[in-house]
């Protein structure tokens, strides 16, 4: 019987490398795009810019990569939501990509600035303030939103399944649902600071994500559930 023993695997890595890459990619350039002057200290900090900006892609191939890894498992319990995570985990990971555009658009727009001088100053603060708030958007609302219907599909399948304990998947969903919630009342208040309502409801499904990763390492898919597949779905 196939135990997927290798998928748990892969997958518990994945979910610890996109967690570690989300959180590392903000000490790297949050600090600098909160400064009055962050055109300014963009251009002085182009190195730890450019390696968040590598970060970010760590993070977003890891978050589609967790989806796909999960699919062929999940599809045999549940295939339109399995599908579903898929998606909404992609289109996670593209607009995270977009951001870090954004993120690399405002390095060359400070490097030019320096260059230029005080002459163009409106000109450049302008522009910079539009691909500061698409970076927010992207951030806190578009990628967050896709990102909690992603996980509240594969937890679903999850729970239904028992595939893993439902203690954990429960809290899963639960911790989805929150993030949803959180992501849906910031793109209203668009209050997006680290100290925001958006934050505190989004830490039950991040540390879920690190417990699920733990439990995928050391202990796997129930083998039972997987037992209990019919024979053609195997």
């Amino acid at each position: 019987m196939n135990t997927y023993r290798k998928t748990a695997i892969a997958v518990g890595i994945l979910f610890l490398v996109c967690t570690a890459a989300s959180i590392l990619s903000f000490p790297l350039t949050g600090s600098i795009l909160e400064d009055q002057d962050y055109l300014v200290k963009l251009s002085l900090n182009a190195t730890s810019v450019t390696i968040g900006a590598l970060i970010e892609f760590i993070w977003a191939a890891a978050g589609a990569g967790i989806a796909i890894g999960l699919y062929p498992l999940l599809k045999k319990y549940n295939e339109a939501l399995a599908l579903g995570s898929v998606g909404f985990r992609v289109v996670e990971g593209v607009v995270v990509l977009i951001g870090t555009l954004s993120l690399l658009s405002l390095l060359t727009l400070s490097q030019e600035f320096i260059a230029v001088g005080v002459s163009g100053a409106a000109t450049f603060q302008t522009t910079g303030m539009l691909l500061l708030a698409l970076r927010d958007w992207q951030l806190h609302v578009i990628s967050g939103l896709a990102f909690s219907l992603g996980a509240l599909m594969y937890y679903v399948v999850f729970y239904q399944s028992k595939l893993i304990p439902q203690w954990l998947s429960g809290w899963g969903v639960l911790g989805a649902a929150l993030s949803v919630t959180a992501t849906v009342m910031a793109s209203f208040t668009q209050d997006f600071g680290m100290e925001s309502v958006h934050t505190y409801l989004s830490i039950p499904i991040g540390v879920n994500e690190l417990v699920l990763a733990m439990w995928l390492l050391m202990k796997g898919f129930n083998p039972s559930a997987i037992a209990s597949l019919p024979a053609q779905a195997e």
